[in-house]
């Protein structure tokens, strides 16, 4: 036998799916108009605006009041300039300048941008207070490891994301930021009371909860305090006695990614974790990125089954599915967003840009970058100098592979500028910025995650906070390379 088919609609109202390549395939629309609440675009959904117009467009001929999700936080996390990297700078920088105005008017911009592609929720801001300098996954998509200019530049970014008439979605509750493993591919432990929670990862919920943030994520993390073994995503004192009850939300939840092994691993799929979700008190169910029609199908049979069977009660389905329509039929009050000014982020990435020590003489310099691996929530972005540069020669290294005496030999009488992220964490970066700073003019620009760590002999260390095609133009502009 098939599913009821108004179980089987309840089910699909609950939940964000994906599906490959730039135009939607008809699975995809189908099951919009059987009941699917909606749809993330991913980097590979994504080719140039007119396409990605047409594909929110396409989505609506399924479902009018279709949600179209992206993950548009500007800096290191872009799908809509995937390819050359993001013309705003990220939450790190924009905390680094530390201008309310500016942080708003940027997530304004994107706010527009996503608006007139007919997008709907930005999955956006992170408002994770990144207090662990090791964290692999949040770094400079935090605006910094202070709670309360995290705090408030999150609102400011809420603000003027949602004026644009793009949903906000905060994320990741109740804090990602002091973990030092990443939720895509194990279930990071924060083992610290509810009382640290208050006072370090929860004030820029409080705070985006006051501006009227109309969407939450979860973060697929243990708090053994609250959650016992599971993720916040399956606790029921995280999303209903906390965020409901004691911080007083009203919005639509929605889950990080269940296909991350956070999630997954711990529920044993899937379709089981979208059931704990739900009865947890979430009401979007992300599905992940690696979606099919075969997949959406059996994660709506694992809910129905859980209704029959009692695992979820279908009053509380029913809640969900009607936060998720709320959500979808959002639209601010503010009406038409207004076009960025000419240049913002370029203007707020080099505002961002701190330089400690002596920049003179780097006239045609070697840049060397060193290779660095990204996060699957950053994905293969381009980063670096090398847009940037008028008569400056680039090469990549790897660390711990290339030897210092190869790049001293390369560069002959010029100056070396090192380009890296998260060097204080990246193996082997360490010892050869100092060995070859030790017998070469060496400028270091740090684009990750800044640390304490400066390097022995180095001439200047130049921090962008950000990867973004704005902070290398930055940092290029700064080292006076761009011609």
């Amino acid at each position: 036998m098939g599913l009821d088919p108004g179980l089987r609609r309840l089910a699909l109202s609950t939940l964000l799916a994906a599906y490959p390549g730039p135009v939607p395939p008809d699975w995809a629309v189908d099951l919009l108009a059987e009941g699917l609440a909606g749809h993330t675009l991913f980097g590979t959904n994504i080719h140039d605006p007119a396409q990605v117009a047409a594909t929110t467009a396409a989505l609506r001929a399924g479902r009018p009041d279709v949600i179209v999700a992206i993950d548009e936080e500007g800096g290191d996390v872009t799908r809509l300039a995937h390819a050359t990297g993001s013309p705003y700078p990220g939450n790190a920088a924009l905390g680094a300048v530390d201008d309310l105005t500016l942080t708003r008017q940027v997530y304004a911009a994107i706010g527009a941008e996503l608006a007139a592609l007919g997008i709907t929720v930005d999955l956006a801001p992170t408002v994770d207070v990144n207090t662990a300098d090791e964290n692999p996954v949040i770094g400079t998509r935090s605006f910094g490891a202070d709670p309360a200019r995290v705090a408030a530049h999150a609102a400011a970014a809420v603000a003027g994301l949602q004026t644009s008439g793009v949903a906000a979605c905060a994320k990741h509750f109740p804090g990602h930021g002091a973990t030092v493993a990443d939720s895509h591919h194990e279930l990071p432990t924060v083992d610290v009371p509810a009382a640290v929670l208050r006072e370090r990862d929860l004030p820029p919920f409080a705070a985006v909860i006051d501006a009227g943030v109309r969407a939450i994520m979860t973060a697929h993390i243990r708090v053994p305090a609250l959650t016992g073994d599971g993720p916040a995503t399956f606790s029921r004192a995280v999303l209903v006695d906390l965020l409901r009850h004691e911080y007083g939300f009203t919005g639509a939840v929605i889950t990080d990614a269940l296909e991350m092994k956070g999630a997954a691993l711990t529920a044993g799929g899937v379709g089981p974790a979208a059931v704990r979700a739900l009865a947890a008190g979430a009401d979007l169910l992300c599905i992940g990125a690696k979606v099919d029609a075969g997949l959406v199908e059996q994660v709506a049979e694992e809910i129905v089954g859980a209704l029959d069977d009692g695992r979820l009660e279908r009053a509380r389905v029913e809640e969900a599915a009607g936060r998720a329509a709320e959500l979808a039929g959002w639209r601010a009050a503010e009406g038409i967003p207004t076009p960025a000014p000419d240049g913002l982020g370029y203007a707020a990435a080099l505002r961002a840009v701190r330089v400690e020590g002596d920049l003179t003489g780097l006239t045609a310099p070697l840049v060397v970058q060193l290779h660095a691996t990204s996060t699957i929530a950053e994905g293969r972005v381009p980063w670096g100098l090398g847009p940037h540069l008028a008569g400056a020669e680039e090469v990549r290294a790897v660390a711990g592979e290339t030897a210092p005496e190869d790049l001293r030999r390369r560069a002959g009488d010029r100056p070396i500028v090192l380009v890296g992220r998260h060097l204080h964490r990246l193996a082997g970066a360490r010892e050869l910025v100092e060995a070859l700073a030790a017998a070469h003019p060496v400028t270091v620009v740090e684009m990750g995650w800044p640390s304490d760590w400066r390097p022995t002999g180095a001439r200047a260390f130049v921090t962008t906070y950000g990867a973004s095609h704005a902070n290398g133009r930055a940092a290029a502009q700064v080292l006076g390379l761009t011609g």
